[in-house]
């Protein structure tokens, strides 16, 4: 069975057989006496081209290397067995060639493969050991064990070391891949959770806006001969419901398209930074030192979605600082800046404090609540300090009334 290769790796070995062949003629014309004799009355000065055309078909062989080691082996193995019966002289060129293909049955073959030409190897170092000993004695049988050795079991167990490493490496590789994949399926299911979170923020503030509207519309319906300044305070009150509502249905829309997921969880009364008390009052059970710097103008209005977003952001902050650094002291500033809302959180870092847990999705989540009303979160360490920092955008518009 031929393996498939690239065009790259066909070139290299043909390169390498064009390498075998030059080097092992070069041997061959340098030092022809340099090889295995097979028998004494052996001609050193007979011909070369015999010897010469062995080698070219033995680094035929070596085109197969990575393709089909084991045909490339039999290839090597008929040119080797007319070196022996027919010139009865193997160049050391042929020698060479047959390391590198031992090695490359070795390690390019299946596992079975692998490990029935190793055994086979071995088989052979072990009988030819067990002949010479019983025939020749323990001299010759040393010697003859040292040739196989070298011959034989070098290219062996360079290749099984070769493979196991490439193994381990190819285990490792999966290992890196399948933690990849469950870390994006990890993250997807966080910002997934996160966005389903918003979406039921959102549709109970519209269910409210809705609601105001309703219920003015209904007043104003009831009263009888209302007058213009009357009518005219509820018309605007209606519009201005109906704007906020028509903006946060946007919102929601975007965050329900890319979510895609059904909503069964009971409707709860969304949270925003007029609840922001009872958040703190809740980190300082905690053990944390809480100082807050609220310096929002008064008549600036904060979209529902804004409002959440920001509310959400300060309980994640404050939450990591209880799990981070805990009795710590946080500093929690909220101004206007550029036509946007900027809540900054920030920390001292405690030293060895104990590894807080968790899910490693928290700034991801406030990430993706930031984003989806065109915010930003930015969160590091400055020196003795974890500061977390969300620009939020708002229209900056005086409120009707104030």
């Amino acid at each position: 069975m031929i393996a498939r290769l690239t065009a790259r790796e066909w070139r290299e070995d043909l390169l390498m057989a064009a390498g075998f062949l030059g080097v092992g003629t070069l041997l061959l014309v340098v030092a022809p006496e340099v090889a295995i004799t097979w028998t004494r009355d052996f001609d050193q000065a007979s011909p070369l081209w015999p010897r010469f055309g062995v080698i070219a078909v033995a680094s035929l062989g070596v085109v197969l290397r990575r393709a089909s080691p084991i045909v490339g082996l039999l290839i090597l193995g008929g040119a080797m067995l007319t070196s022996v019966v027919v010139i009865e002289n193997t160049p050391l060129g042929v020698m060479l060639v047959f390391g590198d293909l031992l090695y490359c049955a070795v390690r390019f073959t299946s596992r079975a493969a692998s490990w029935a030409v190793a055994g086979a190897s071995t088989a052979v170092i072990g009988v030819a050991s067990v002949v010479s000993l019983i025939s020749d004695g323990g001299r010759a049988a040393l010697l003859v064990s040292l040739n196989l050795v070298l011959a034989l079991a070098v290219p062996v167990m360079w290749g099984r070391e070769v493979r196991r490493h490439s193994e381990l490496a190819d285990i490792q590789r999966d290992r890196a891949e399948q933690a990849k994949r469950m870390s994006e399926l990890d993250r997807k299911a966080a910002v997934a959770e996160e966005r389903s979170r918003m979406a039921r923020d959102l549709h109970d503030v519209i269910a409210g806006q809705l609601s105001a509207i309703a219920i003015q519309s209904e007043a104003a319906l009831s009263i009888p001969d209302v007058d213009n300044a009357t009518l005219r305070k509820v018309l605007t009150s209606v519009r201005r419901n109906s704007v906020a509502s028509l903006s946060e249905m946007r919102t929601m829309i975007g965050l329900l398209r890319a979510d895609g997921s059904g909503d069964a969880d009971p409707r709860t009364s969304p949270a925003g930074l007029d609840r922001i008390d009872t958040l703190l009052d809740a980190g300082r059970e905690t053990g944390l030192t809480i100082t807050v710097a609220d310096r929002r103008p008064p008549d600036v209005e904060i979209p529902a979605a804004v409002d959440l977003a920001a509310y959400r952001i300060v309980q994640e902050s404050l939450t990591n600082a209880a799990k981070h650094a805990p009795g710590s002291a946080v500093r929690l500033t909220l101004e206007h800046a550029a036509g946007a809302l900027v809540v900054t959180v920030a920390n001292d870092l405690v030293p060895d404090a104990p590894a807080g847990g968790g899910t490693g999705t928290g700034l991801l989540g406030l990430r993706e609540r930031a984003g989806a009303v065109g915010g930003s979160v930015d969160a590091r360490a400055d020196g003795g300090t974890w500061t977390t920092r969300a620009v939020l955008p708002v229209e900056t518009k005086v409120a009707a009334g104030r």
